[in-house]
């Protein structure tokens, strides 16, 4: 029987002054950032794609795109991953099943997917990512 793997497909990054952590990827990195007000959330691209978030598709084999988020809004201090399942609620059972804590349950993320949040045995904050 040959397991599915589940990838790191998104990462997103907290921060106290999201103008000044922009600017700081971009300058040391030479990260592309796209602001969405109306979100409070920016996208950060780390690697050309066909276009920018969760959605996009990296030009690179393996290289993943992310966002970025205030600290305050976000879930973690410290970054987080974003795991692509076919199914959170799957998911969120067997992470129950062996030792993890559901943190957030699914939710939508506009129209884009689903997210849900977990801390694994390690206390560690992961995301889950599901397609819409």
């Amino acid at each position: 029987m040959v397991m599915r793997l589940d990838k790191v497909i998104f990462f997103e990054i907290p921060a106290d002054n999201t103008a000044r952590a922009m600017e700081f990827y971009r300058s040391t990195f030479g990260w592309k950032v796209n602001e969405i007000p109306e979100m409070h959330y920016t996208q950060l691209g780390t690697v050309d794609a066909d276009r920018m978030g969760v959605r996009g598709t990296p030009k690179e084999p393996g290289a993943i795109n992310g966002g970025m988020v205030e600290r305050s809004r976000g879930l973690a201090n410290t970054p987080i991953i974003y795991i692509n399942v076919k199914s959170i609620d799957e998911a969120s059972a067997s992470i129950k099943k062996n030792g993890g804590t559901i943190i957030q349950p699914r939710t939508p993320v506009g129209n884009f997917g689903f997210a849900a949040y977990f801390k694994d045995t390690e206390g560690n904050t992961v995301g889950l990512w599901e397609f819409a």
